[in-house]
């Protein structure tokens, strides 16, 4: 289908490519991996023909038909959605009218809905027009595609579904991404670009990962094998240099050396890094208590009636499709946004948040190590060099100035920062989305191991698993509590759609009635219950609100009976005695309140 043969490129005369060759069949689904700045992007633009190699072929059948999704496009202003596909390609009357409903397939299928299909392109955010350029490309059923990060502007169901078009498209493709479970469950085969050379494995991701690991260990020995004999030969060399009974000896070695060809081996391996957040003070059992809250833009209505509580220690996920309110909420409960309702931070919260523009606040003119050097307290500053190597900042890009850094990097230096914070509540809004799999493996250890609690925003699956035990789905208005996993909850939605599908279909009018009766009892009672929470909630809440009042008073009153003058007040002391009193009670009142 299409061959490699002895390919290079070079940029600024430095080889990025060197020697390669492999061959794309039909039918396969290649994922091709690699640390940033390996070349998976530039390999992908040379697949598609946008550059050409410093040396060597690739052979294109003509009739081959590519469809190439870059990370970064320009969009064309002027047209509605359905008039931007629908010019893309040259159509009759009768082609056109065939066409139109597999285009709404494939656009509702990538997130869009009805209403969005007459709204200008130009209305659209960078995101959802990176859909509208896949929706094309899908459309033109390629015999190869080559998509480059297709997953960072999409929600958890639009992955989903690009998933299953993949899996059953008998299209080639060629998927760079950080996205592991996506690629694992759409790709077969792994190339892998390591210090310009290929490794191609006749695998999903998962099992080229075990692969690996044995062959960067063979290597890793192989690689110390030759720099030990390299060593014992320059020490001879040096010994026996000027001794006339070993010149033949010396120069035997000398050419030795000189012939030798010399072994390479990625050693920076920082997969082992095990990054903990510092202590933080501990906060109220309640960090985020929301009851009724709602937000509207104008008349349009974002979400209404939320009411939800986390627990200390907790780690949840907010997911649904783009535009339901995940980051407006998250800007609500820091307060940056207006709402309706009633949003409440607990005792001793310390939030550290990780917003979109995050990296916009960072200081321009400080080094990328002086910025992590100026948070970093106690034991931590030892692993500085190590934790930025592990979120690609080693060796001299530590010194590099944040003015210079591009997008990406700013945002992985502010996770950076945020994860040398004493903080003990983390709301994380699409935390990966710059990060490469080694760098989120880190992130997602250092959280696990975090004692405090977390909300994450994101559309990553794998970094979700075994992370958080409750999901927060936002869809329509409304945001729904599910208990369990990321996986629990998909398994658990696509169950739920299985059987809406099967009362769309019963022609059992009775039976209809009777579950439509029964689910209006179960939300009722449902409501009920979730009243007595929200009561149970604010009296907890007015408890701590009455025992900090009371330890300030404590604490003021024992500061008073210091003073020499005080020490034989007995009116003082009554006094401190009654609010101590007083505090033991609500704090008896408190365990009860939350037991119930």
């Amino acid at each position: 289908m299409l061959s490699v043969e002895h390919l290079s490129i070079e940029f600024s005369s430095r080889p990025l490519l060197n020697d390669i060759s492999f061959l794309i069949n039909s039918h396969d689904k290649i994922a091709v991996v690699g640390k940033n700045g390996a070349g998976k992007t530039t390999l992908l633009r040379l697949l598609a023909g946008e550059i050409n190699p410093s040396k060597g072929i690739i052979s294109r059948p003509q009739e081959l038909k590519i469809g190439y999704l870059p990370q970064h496009m320009i969009h064309a202003d002027g047209k509605t959605l359905s008039d931007e596909v629908l010019s893309h390609f040259s159509l009759s009357d009768d082609e056109r009218a065939r066409f139109v409903a597999e285009m709404d397939r494939t656009i509702i299928g990538l997130g869009f809905e009805r209403r969005d299909f007459d709204r200008q392109c130009s209305e659209f955010s960078g995101g959802w027009r990176m859909r509208i350029e896949l929706a094309k490309i899908l459309l033109e059923k390629p015999d190869l595609l080559l998509l480059d990060e297709p997953t960072n502007h999409l929600d958890i169901e639009s992955i989903q579904w690009l998933e299953d078009f993949l899996k059953s498209s008998p299209a080639a493709v060629v998927i760079v991404s950080h996205d592991r479970a996506f690629i694992d469950n759409v790709t077969n085969r792994t190339i892998e670009i390591s210090l310009g050379r290929i490794y191609d494995y006749d695998v999903n991701y998962s099992h080229f990962v075990e692969l690996r690991r044995e062959r960067h260990e063979q290597q890793v020995r192989a690689y110390e094998n030759q720099q030990k004999m390299i060593r014992e030969t320059e020490e001879f060399i040096e010994r026996f240099r000027y001794k006339a009974t070993k010149a033949v000896q010396v120069q035997s070695r000398i050419k030795q050396l000189d012939k030798l060809e010399r072994l390479e081996v990625d050693l920076e391996d920082t997969s082992r890094l095990h990054l903990r957040f510092p202590p933080a003070m501990r906060s109220g059992d309640f960090p985020v208590i929301a009851d009724s809250v709602s937000k509207s833009f104008g008349e349009h209505l974002v979400f209404e009636d939320v009411s939800f509580t986390i627990r200390r220690g907790e780690k949840v996920a907010f997911v649904g499709r783009n535009g339901e309110g995940k980051t407006t909420l998250v800007r609500c409960i820091m307060q940056q946004l207006d709402y309706e309702g009633t949003l409440k931070i607990g005792h001793n919260v310390q939030i550290g948040y990780f917003a979109q523009n995050q990296a916009s606040l960072l200081d321009d003119n400080l080094t990328v190590f002086q910025t992590v050097d100026y948070i970093a307290k106690g034991d931590i500053r030892t692993k500085l060099r190590d934790i930025l190597g592990a979120f690609m900042f080693g060796g001299e890009a530590s010194e590099k100035k944040v003015k210079v850094l591009s997008g990406g990097e700013r945002s992985r230096l502010a996770m950076i920062r945020l994860l040398l914070e004493q903080v003990n509540l983390l709301i994380l809004d699409e935390p990966t989305n710059h990060l490469d799999m080694q760098s989120k493996d880190v992130l997602k250890e250092a959280l696990k191991a975090f004692d405090g609690t977390v909300i994450c925003v994101s559309h990553d699956r794998d970094f979700l698993d075994g992370l958080v035990d409750k999901v927060y789905e936002f869809a329509g208005g409304r945001v729904i509590e599910h208990l369990g996993g990321i996986y629990d909850f998909l398994r658990r939605k696509k169950i739920d759609s299985l059987q809406e599908l099967e009362k769309k279909n019963t022609a059992i009018q009775p039976a209809k009635e009777k579950t439509v009766t029964t689910a209006k009892l179960d939300f009722e009672e449902q409501k009920r219950i979730q009243r007595e929470q929200r009561k149970k909630q604010r009296q907890i809440a007015d408890t701590e609100a009455e025992i900090a009042r009371l330890e300030a008073e404590q604490q003021q009153i024992e500061e008073q009976l210091q003073a020499p003058e005080h020490q034989t007040d007995t009116e003082l002391y009554s006094r401190y005695e009654h609010v101590k009193h007083l505090i033991e009670q609500k704090l008896y009142e408190w365990e009860i309140l939350c037991e119930e």
